[in-house]
């Protein structure tokens, strides 16, 4: 990275999060004047009274024909610190991955924080998952064709609804897509992780906000402890899905999420680590035509042809 553009990042990367003026500057994403031609289709699924909603993102015309049958799926949580950024925000993202990856997106309207603390946003998409596993909103859609994704704060929820379904038994996930997650529970100097303190400051999204971002998501300090907020935070990492995990470079969450994949690894799960070498936290936002995006599509891509393959074999074995 050259001596400019570290300059402008520094200069870019400053103070505390302020969450009405980050919400304002995410909703500018909703003039974009291409969201009309999006393919996609508004739907809504119960947790407890609450109703959560959640938005289909289809690849061609065909997909819209044939939600119903079993075409590969990726259920899909969005960034945004758990405070900020929507479903709305990240349409021209979840569209552009429906494209690229041929699979029908699932995106999920959570409650944010600091209006809904944890675990109001994790039990919304825990009840979006359940209810997609269990058939309840697209009935010809096979489990094993589900994958879960989430990046930044969506990886987090990704990873803690992949955990709990694993705790409960309540359904089985095959495959799960992090992309530089938010996995630990502490951005301090205390932080055990290299990356905190060297991509800390300067590079957008800093240690102060992430400590930020952690106090307006947690109830009480002691939910810090929780795996289901801090999946780092697990004593047990077996029986966990296949995993993809993408990291940045320079994001001050690139070793949390290495150091996850290195534990399940180490628990016997099936894991693939990706750095995107020179990005920082948020590139997938960047559009497709970013070659980090490409490059991170690519991945994904391979994992999931690399998924689909084992489970044909499995099959077949299985007959």
């Amino acid at each position: 990275m050259n001596k400019t553009m570290q300059a402008i990042l520094q200069a870019l990367s400053y103070g505390n999060i302020e969450v009405d003026s980050a919400r304002r500057i995410a909703e500018l994403k909703k003039l974009d004047p291409m969201r009309i031609f999006l393919k996609k289709l508004d739907i809504e699924v119960y947790n407890k009274e609450y109703k959560v909603p959640i938005r289909l993102y289809f690849s061609n015309e065909r997909d819209i024909e044939t939600v119903n049958e079993n075409i590969p799926v990726l259920l899909f949580f969005h960034g945004g610190g758990w405070t900020t950024e929507s479903v709305e925000t990240y349409d021209r993202v979840c569209s552009r991955m429906a494209q690229s990856t041929g699979q029908l997106v699932v995106s999920v309207e959570y409650r944010l924080a600091p209006e809904h603390r944890f675990p109001a946003g994790f039990e919304d998409c825990y009840a979006a998952a359940e209810a997609l596993f269990s058939g309840s909103i697209l009935p010809g859609i096979s489990p094993e064709n589900i994958t879960v994704i989430g990046d930044s704060a969506g990886g987090n929820l990704a990873a803690a609804v992949c955990m709990r379904a694993r705790d409960t038994g309540d359904f089985s996930v095959r495959r799960q897509i992090l992309i530089y997650p938010a996995l630990a529970n502490c951005y301090t100097e205390k932080s055990p992780y290299e990356s905190v303190r060297v991509n800390g400051s300067g590079y957008l999204l800093t240690s102060v906000k992430m400590e930020d971002y952690l106090k307006l998501y947690e109830r009480t300090p002691m939910d810090r402890e929780n795996p289901y907020f801090s999946p780092l935070c697990a004593r047990d990492y077996s029986g966990l899905p296949d995993t993809l995990i993408l990291t940045a470079e320079f994001d001050p969450l690139r070793d949390e999420g290495e150091e996850y994949g290195r534990r399940l690894r180490k628990a016997g799960c099936r894991v693939r680590i990706e750095r995107i070498e020179g990005a920082l936290h948020g590139y997938f936002a960047l559009g497709i035509q970013h070659l980090y995006v490409q490059e991170s599509f690519r991945h994904i891509n391979r994992f999931l042809n690399v998924e689909r393959a084992l489970g044909k074999v499995g099959k077949e074995q299985a007959m």
